[in-house]
Order: structure tokens, then C-alpha cells, then sequence
């Protein structure tokens, strides 16, 4: 379900706030019913009317992307970097991250242009885990990786307790291989969380993000998510399961 004015705003009929203004003059019909509150849901299967005239919604659409470094995760850059709707072209819909990565790091990013799935996802009240490994600098200890465990505090606030292992080392390079799981959705935050305790990220890639993975995908490339793998990421995100 999603908000009336942002759907008609969506279909391309107005604005979000000239959508806003139809509806109080009494120019939006659903159902054959004059909806004057801002506040109306309507699903993909109502029929809506401007001015009389039936709008078509969007068809849903929800991709998994395997985000390569070096892309920018959002619809469109001011300084001409290719951005991870730029794989997308043949796709008809506004869609959009969930989310987002940094430019430096890989993985796994939902593609939707479903409002209310994507709001869902992101919502801080709502935990899906996210695994990354991260190839840091220096081997970190069983203690340090504790750290990180119990929560560790940064700048703007302590972070929940991460489940973390220390999956490879490379003693000549000096280097460790770290898979970290997180269900908080921070700026930068596994980078900072390895930061904070001395062992800065050198290669980070996003592999799970609830139950899907990027089995199967080479960076830059996607797949549609199933209507079952949709339906499990909403139920994961509002029971609070882990997924």
C-alpha cells in the first residue's frame, strides 16, 4: 500500500504536491469513490481517476544487483559517474536503490521502485541482517574482534552487537579476511567499526542481505528477486526475524 498522491505523482500525472492539491479539490477518484484525505493507501489493484481520466501504476519491479566497486549507489551523479540505475536502461520504471553502498565498496543492493518495500527495508526499527567480508590492514585479535561482538562506540553512538569471525590471515602481507554481520544500516559503518579498532578496511563486499546472497552473479550483474524472496524480506523486517 502506498500513499495516493505519491502513486499519481509516480504515474507522472504531477507533482507530489500538485498530486496533493487534486485530491483536495476533489478531482481524484479510487474506486469510483472522491477521496479527499492526503493521508489514503491504495493498492496496485485500485482504480484511480484524475480530472476522470484512469491512471496506470507502475508494475512492481524488485532486482538483487551485484554492485561492482567504482559505481555510485544512486539513480543519477552530478559529476558523471556511472551509477548502478546505468545497468538498468531497458528497465520502464523510476526504481531505485534500497539503501546504499559506498562507491569503494561491492555487493549485494536491492533495486525496487516500491516505496513501501524499500521504506521497510531501511526503517532503523527494522533489523535484516547484512553480511560483509572485509579485507582490513593487520590481523586483528580475538579480543579486538570482542570489541566489535559487545558493540563498539562511535561518533554518533554505540553500535548493536555484530556477530564477526576472522575468516583467512596473510601473515607476509599482514592483512586478515573478516566476515561481519550487522543489521544496523549506518554511513560507512563496518568501515568505521574496523577503524575504531586499528584495523582499517582495505576491501569491503556486501554478500547477504537477509536471506539472499549474490550466488550465482558476477559484479554488475543482477536478477529479479522471486515473489517468495519478496515476501520473506517483508516478513523478516516487520517479525524481526534475522533472516
Amino acid at each position: 500500500m502506498e500513499r495516493l498522491q505519491k502513486v499519481i505523482a509516480h504515474a507522472g500525472i504531477a507533482s507530489r504536491r500538485k498530486a496533493e492539491e487534486l485530491i483536495l479539490e476533489g478531482k481524484v477518484t479510487v474506486n469510483g469513490k472522491i477521496v479527499k484525505e492526503l493521508g489514503t493507501k491504495v493498492s496496485s489493484t485500485d482504480k484511480i481517476e484524475v480530472n476522470q481520466i484512469p491512471i496506470v501504476q507502475e508494475e512492481k519491479r524488485y532486482y538483487l544487483f551485484y554492485k561492482p566497486r567504482g559505481v555510485i549507489s544512486a539513480v543519477k551523479d552530478d559529476k558523471g559517474r556511472k551509477v548502478v540505475t546505468d545497468f538498468f536502461n531497458f528497465v520502464e520504471e523510476r526504481i531505485y536503490p534500497v539503501g546504499r553502498l559506498d562507491y569503494d565498496t561491492s555487493g549485494l543492493l536491492i533495486i525496487t521502485n516500491d516505496g513501501e518495500f524499500a521504506n521497510l527495508l531501511t526503517h532503523p526499527k527494522y533489523e535484516i541482517q547484512k553480511t560483509y567480508i572485509a579485507k582490513v590492514k593487520g590481523i586483528p585479535t580475538k579480543e579486538a574482534l570482542r570489541k566489535l561482538e559487545r558493540g563498539i562506540q562511535l561518533e554518533d553512538g554505540k553500535t548493536a552487537p555484530a556477530k564477526v569471525k576472522l575468516k583467512s590471515m596473510d601473515k607476509r602481507k599482514q592483512t586478515g579476511i573478516v566476515e561481519i554481520t550487522i543489521h544496523e544500516g549506518r554511513n560507512r559503518q563496518v568501515r568505521r567499526m574496523m577503524e575504531a579498532i586499528g584495523h582499517p578496511v582495505q576491501k569491503l563486499k556486501r554478500e547477504q542481505y537477509g536471506s539472499l546472497s549474490l550466488l550465482g552473479l558476477n559484479a554488475g550483474q543482477f536478477r529479479e528477486l522471486t515473489p517468495h524472496e519478496v515476501k520473506q524480506l517483508r516478513t523478516s523486517a516487520q517479525t524481526g526475524e534475522k533472516g
